[in-house]
């Protein structure tokens, strides 16, 4: 077989798995988010699914989390954590990670590791995993750089895409410091809810956020509109710009890679 046919062979297994994302509009894909508050806080996976919804795209989420976790707590299935047994039991197109804030600074190997060991047991389970690059706290910007290298690190080692929280919240707050993406010193307000969610929304679809509705709901239990978050409409337009405009992989220009090799 020549190395030709093996690449031509690679790419069709490529393709058939990535067939799960959104090239087709009304494909469904499941996704698990995994980690902490930094997802929880104003339903951050909901928010995701309701944006796609809205559009006539189906997104399902599911999410596994646990108030200031680890990758190390989830792996472990600490502090009442069930993720390794939501992967392996759940069929999934993609499962995020978020690790906790500070560990790319604090334990950098455990980092790496554990995002090692869930990356690779998403993968055996057919899936693919995705990393929610995190922010600096609102006190201390310069904690930035070091987390965006460790993430860019642990991607590049475990063959991964990541949606790049941190800077869409450095950019934000460079271009318009009076909105505020913070609920406190750490955790996303509604603002920054809505701008991870736009670039989640992004990143599965390839698709411009223009359209995205400036207020967000789902529909309880009972058929009724709950309402996600709200958003003033000079701020939402701001938020879609930058995400249209900011540059990061998404799973169509992966397809498109590999599809349309160089």
């Amino acid at each position: 077989m020549t190395l030709k046919s093996v690449k031509n062979i690679l790419s069709f297994i490529f393709i058939l798995f990535l067939s799960s994302s959104l090239t087709a509009q009304n494909k469904k894909i499941k996704v698990l988010f995994v980690g902490n508050s930094f997802i929880y806080y104003n339903n951050l996976p909901q928010v995701v699914s309701a944006m796609a919804k809205s559009q006539d795209i189906i997104i399902e989420t599911k999410h596994s989390t646990v108030g200031g976790s680890s990758l190390e707590n989830h792996w472990k299935e600490e502090r009442g954590t069930q993720t390794r047994g939501m992967i392996e039991l759940e069929k999934w197109d993609y499962v995020v990670f978020n690790n906790h804030s500070l560990s790319p600074i604090n334990n950098a190997q455990n980092f790496v590791d554990y995002g090692k060991r869930f990356a690779d047991l998403v993968r055996s389970k057919g899936a693919e995993p995705v990393f929610m690059m995190t922010w600096a706290y609102k006190s201390n910007p310069l904690m930035l750089p070091e987390i965006e290298k460790m993430y860019k690190n642990l991607c590049e080692q475990t063959k991964t895409d990541f949606v790049p929280g941190g800077p869409l919240f450095a950019s934000s707050l460079k271009y318009r410091p009076d909105l505020e993406l913070f609920h406190d010193n750490i955790h996303p307000s509604p603002n920054g809810t809505y701008l991870l969610a736009l670039a989640f929304y992004k990143f599965f679809t390839g698709k411009n956020v223009n359209t995205i509705p400036t207020n967000i709901a789902t529909l309880d239990t009972n058929g009724q509109t709950l309402y996600l978050v709200f958003m003033n409409d000079l701020d939402a337009i701001f938020f879609r710009q930058l995400v249209n405009e900011f540059q990061f992989k998404t799973l169509t220009q992966k397809l498109e890679v590999i599809t349309n090799p160089k």
